[in-house]
């Protein structure tokens, strides 16, 4: 189930009266925070608030999620369109780039006019050239080297104001505790089926070499260090082949996966 927000698309301040909006957005943020709770997947909260932001924050025409992993590897989720899947690739491929120094430095960096930036010349030049003129970047999160940053573009210069910051802030907490709730539940789930796959494995060295469970373990971790895989992915290897990684039919009949001595 995606996460479903009926608002109206963010516009500045003079456009409504100041109390009128207030309320507006007050509302909205709501709707947003009640929907973002409702969903447990991480892909469909990113996506849900990504399109939030469109919708809320002004002078916004497309947007993306930056999550960096280890503080090395960057990926790009939720992107709106094809502009933000450009440009997060882009900042991959430079090293560079106002959604890395929002992840990395704890801030919200706004570029008014790419054209005429200087922070990141490689890539100011290179995103010009792709059609993203004004971009703001919020930090949404930072899990021991894992770092998140909501991305937002626009195609003209000057569209970002001090209340797109604002706003943008507000619908960035929002999602970042929906988001941190999600993966919560993810990595519980991951846990649990990973403990099952080993227990699997377990049972098929246990019954195939007539060992016991430690020493059934033992062997799993052998194999996991002997082939730099996690012991839940040697797991389910065996299970799935019959086979432990690295390992072929030595001869009929059996394997090379030797079971440890009583």
């Amino acid at each position: 189930m995606g996460v479903e927000l009926r608002v109206k698309r963010g516009m500045p301040s003079s456009h409504h009266g100041g109390s009128e909006r207030v309320r507006d957005l007050a509302t909205e943020l709501a709707e947003l925070a009640r929907s973002l709770q409702r969903e447990t997947d991480s892909d469909a909260i990113i996506a849900g608030f990504v399109h939030a932001a469109i919708d809320l924050i002004p002078g916004v025409d497309e947007g993306s999620v930056s999550i960096v992993l280890g503080r090395r590897n960057i990926g790009s989720r939720g992107a709106s369109g094809d502009l933000p899947a450009r440009i997060d690739a882009l900042q991959m491929e430079t090293g560079e780039g106002p959604c890395l120094e929002a992840a990395y430095e704890h801030t919200t960096i706004r570029v008014p006019d790419m054209a005429h930036e200087t922070r990141w010349p490689l890539f100011a030049q290179r995103a010009t050239q792709a059609g993203a003129r004004g971009m703001l970047s919020i930090q949404l999160w930072v899990e021991g080297d894992d770092l998140g940053a909501l991305n937002l573009y626009s195609y003209r210069a000057g569209a970002f104001t001090d209340e797109s910051e604002n706003i943008g802030l507000l619908v960035a907490s929002h999602a970042s505790v929906a988001f941190a709730e999600a993966e919560k539940n993810r990595q519980l789930r991951e846990a649990v089926n990973s403990r099952d796959v080993i227990g699997q494995a377990k049972g098929i060295l246990m019954e195939r070499h007539k060992i016991t469970g430690e020493q059934a373990f033992i062997v799993l971790s052998m194999a996991s260090q002997r082939n730099h895989l996690k012991l839940w992915k040697v797991a389910d290897h065996l299970i799935s082949s019959g086979e432990l990684p690295g390992t072929k039919t030595a001869r009929r009949g059996g394997t090379s996966d030797q079971p440890v001595q009583r």
